[in-house]
């Protein structure tokens, strides 16, 4: 029987990623507080938020100095813009902080208010400074199969996930996708993870030859692909993509939208990676979810280029209402302070060792065919035989089966497309609060392999 809370949701919302009609039948959970690692819904039973909301409350719920700044700044100054040269100081302090902490070279920072957004501008940058450059050609950008950028116009298109183009009338014309690097599920029978990637940089040095390269402006890249199944890429990737956008003066965008702050034991993943890259794209954890901001930094180059145009044209025509607001720059500079006040990246390092081995020993189950990670992000595959590799059919939706069981048991996780399972944990999680987490989902995993067996699911 649905609560009238239930009732009242189905009857008012569209949710997001969401299978309407099911969602119909079945009714939303409820949540009504949280605090640390643990939500509750309106029952009061409690949760283990195992991803971190969406990839995002890295410092966990009710941080009272975040609660408490946010305040403070809607007391002083709730709002104002940054168009047409006003500022504020928690904005000029925030971007001095990105600067400061950017993996790469970085000269500038242009707020937005979702990663989507950032991405969108990213695709604007890289097609007006082509412009302006005088290379009109010059306007493909290539993402990758599985990648995950957004949902706006163009960052869905550079979004490599088919839910994401069908029936939008998506991807946009001159935004290419290259292969996916999930070397378990792509590589060739006995392709070690180096050749799979030198495979993969040649397959991209083709896809630009033939389109021709002084016609390809960008790739864009996550770390670790979050959406696309929690994918860490394989050994040697990054240092071979690396040199084949440098041969054809390509730039290369780094999405840090789920990885920036902390996910992978550094601060951006692009360190951990070895990513050379010119711009940046970050949110989510930049205020640790409390306030919707995300940040494009820039370098030097870009940045000389709006420069100039501003000259010639007058202005720069882009930005919305909410960039830079005051409340979420405020907010993440007390977020990237207890970062390095509270030593937060080391506290990853602390306890990741003890999510990797608990996450991969998951792959002692008969239905995971892989479970891989790096910090405290994780994917797990579940498959019909582990030998072949063999998958369920999509339509019989185990992984999503999974995660109801370990909803039922006390775990929020995300399922996706491939019968994936991402865990992306607050970074402030405890190594008793990961054993809990995981003996949580090996329950639910239990219940779904009898599940599986019930339904006459498995191989042979």
């Amino acid at each position: 029987m649905l609560t009238n809370l239930a009732v009242r949701d189905i009857e008012t919302l569209v949710h997001p990623y969401t299978n309407l009609a099911v969602h119909r039948e079945v009714g939303p959970l409820v949540l009504e507080r949280g605090k640390g690692v643990y939500v509750y819904d309106v029952s009061g039973k409690d949760y283990i938020e195992g991803m971190a909301g969406l990839w995002c409350t890295s410092l966990g719920y009710s941080n009272e100095e975040l609660c408490d700044v946010a305040y403070e700044q809607l007391k002083k100054l709730p709002f104002t813009h940054i168009f047409s040269g006003r500022s504020h100081d928690p904005a000029i302090e925030l971007a001095e902080k990105l600067k400061e902490i950017a993996p790469v070279p970085i000269s500038k920072v242009f707020y937005g208010a979702s990663g989507s957004d950032a991405n969108d501008t990213q695709v604007k940058l890289v097609w007006y400074m082509n412009n302006a450059l005088g290379r009109p050609k010059k306007k493909k950008i290539i993402s990758r199969l599985k990648g995950y950028h957004g949902v706006t116009v163009a960052s869905a298109s550079l979004t490599g996930l088919p839910a994401n183009h069908t029936d939008f009338d998506l991807p946009l014309p001159g935004i290419l996708h290259t292969s996916s690097p999930h070397h378990y599920r792509f590589a060739q029978p006995g392709e070690s993870e180096l050749d799979f990637s030198a495979r993969l940089a040649a397959e991209l040095d083709e896809m630009i030859q033939r389109e021709g390269p002084d016609t390809v402006a960008a790739f864009i890249a996550e770390p670790v692909m979050g959406a696309g199944g929690a994918v860490t890429p394989p050994e040697g990737y990054f240092e071979a993509i690396n040199a084949v956008l440098a041969k054809y003066d390509i730039l290369f965008i780094a999405d840090e939208v789920i990885t920036g702050f902390g996910r992978t034991g550094e601060m951006f993943g692009t360190t951990t990676y070895k990513m050379k890259a010119d711009t940046l794209s970050c949110a989510k954890a930049l205020t640790s979810a409390y306030f919707p901001l995300s940040a494009v930094l820039i370098n030097e180059p870009v940045y000389e280029v709006l420069v100039d145009q501003s000259r010639k044209i007058g202005t720069f025509g882009h930005g919305n209402t909410y960039a830079g607001h005051p409340v979420g720059c405020a907010v993440a500079v007390k977020t990237l302070e207890i970062y390095q006040r509270d030593r937060i990246i080391e506290h990853v390092r602390k306890v990741a060792p003890t999510f990797l081995q608990r996450l991969t020993r998951l792959a002692e189950h008969p239905l995971v065919g892989e479970a891989r990670g790096v910090g405290l992000i994780g994917g797990v595959e579940l498959v019909k035989d582990k030998a072949s590799k063999a998958q369920f059919e999509a339509k019989k939706a185990v992984a999503a089966k999974s995660v109801s069981f370990a909803q039922d048991e006390g775990l929020i996780l995300r399922a996706m497309g491939g019968d994936r399972v991402a865990f992306c944990p607050p970074l402030v999680i405890t190594e008793a609060e990961i054993g809990e987490m995981f003996d949580r989902y090996e329950r639910a995993l239990a219940r779904t392999l009898d599940w599986v067996k019930a339904e006459g699911l498995l191989a042979g």
